[in-house]
């Protein structure tokens, strides 16, 4: 399947309420998790029904519903019948294809955004889409896996730190999104240190393995660009609704996401015009590599011609000839030969031929 469309035929005509899975299953069995938190008490555990989070719905602490495997049918009905959401929502909850986007509905907001992750070891970047919906009381997040990068939101939560503990779900929201964005910055420093370490390469061998590293690099910027660009028009229009469910001091917070990812994307594009100018370096070193031998042969091409007309004077084929017999002919001619070879060469360096 192509890397940058993702669309097959059974999907083609499907309704866009029905509650079906679409994308590559990343985990086996659906993982539930509460965290639910206030001034005084903080509550973390793992839930095995979703009636345990639809309990947490009249409390007037901040629950964080998390969802890890969007794959099963069933639970996923659940949670849109308990929450009595829209099955349109739970639908694009369950395409993990989908393009970033928020929506926002009389009971909830949606939102739908690209989690990327970096290896440390392999350091391949893995991309994931993290649904989100807001509700009064509750933040429900959807991955397609278990594991994220959202650790340092919950050491904040658990550490009581006032910020976030003082604040409803929609400001919880806002943390989780700003990681997200800020681990795009972070993503992009770690593809841009070996984009930068290219060059020196590039100058002192700039061999095929170069090139080929730098259309590697030139691939995955380009994907990671393909998945950042959308949010930058999600936040957008994030900013612009006037919902209930957010907050108006926490307005100023969603704006400044928009900072964030529009300085992400001027790194992206800073990366890719420097790997640009890195394509153009090669070529142009290449050029003038090539440049370099056509001179050298053109020279030793044109050093040898009058040789050859000498040589072949001294060869043909007469009866007559004055120094044919001459004791010292074949040397004079060797000598000859050899003064108008430096001679020449001598007159090529002073014009800086070669």
């Amino acid at each position: 399947m192509a890397r940058f469309i993702k669309k097959q035929q059974n999907e083609i005509g499907a309704s866009p309420d029905e509650l079906v899975f679409i994308g590559k299953k990343k985990i086996e069995k659906t993982v539930l998790r509460i965290i639910d938190y206030d001034k005084n008490n903080l509550e973390e555990i793992p839930i095995n029904s979703i009636q345990e989070a639809l309990d947490y719905q009249e409390k007037k602490s901040t629950t964080w519903f998390n969802v890890d495997g969007i794959h099963q049918t069933t639970i996923m009905q659940e949670i849109a019948d308990g929450f009595q959401f829209d099955n349109f929502i739970i639908a694009n909850v369950m395409n993990a294809h989908s393009r970033p986007k928020v929506i926002e509905h009389d009971n909830c907001l949606f939102l739908s955004i690209k989690m990327l992750q970096v290896s440390e070891t392999s350091n391949l970047i893995s991309f994931e889409n993290l649904s989100l919906i807001l509700t009064k009381s509750v933040l429900i997040s959807f991955q397609e896996k278990a594991g994220d990068v959202f650790e340092p939101v919950r050491n904040r939560i658990r550490k009581q730190r006032k910020r976030i503990i003082n604040s409803g779900p929609d400001y919880l929201l806002f943390a989780l999104l700003d990681v997200v964005v800020d681990n795009y910055i972070y993503i992009l420093s770690v593809l841009g240190d070996k984009i930068e370490n290219l060059e020196e390469e590039l100058l002192q061998n700039p061999g095929k393995s170069v090139i080929d590293t730098i259309n590697v690099h030139k691939r995955e910027l380009n994907y990671l660009r393909k998945n950042i660009l959308p949010t930058r028009e999600m936040l957008l229009n994030l900013t612009k609704i006037d919902s209930d469910f957010i907050n108006h001091k926490n307005h100023i917070h969603f704006k400044d996401l928009q900072n964030n990812i529009n300085h992400a994307i001027e790194i992206s594009d800073s990366y890719r015009e420097i790997l640009s100018d890195q394509l153009n370096i090669y070529h142009t070193t290449m050029s003038t590599k090539l440049n370099d031998i056509m001179k050298f042969l053109t020279v030793f091409s044109v050093v040898f011609i009058p040789l050859t007309f000498i040589a072949g004077i001294y060869g043909t084929n007469f009866d007559v000839l004055p120094e044919l017999h001459y004791k010292y002919s074949y040397f004079i001619m060797l000598g000859i030969m050899l003064v108008i070879a430096v001679g020449m060469l001598i007159y090529f360096k002073r014009k800086k031929w070669f």
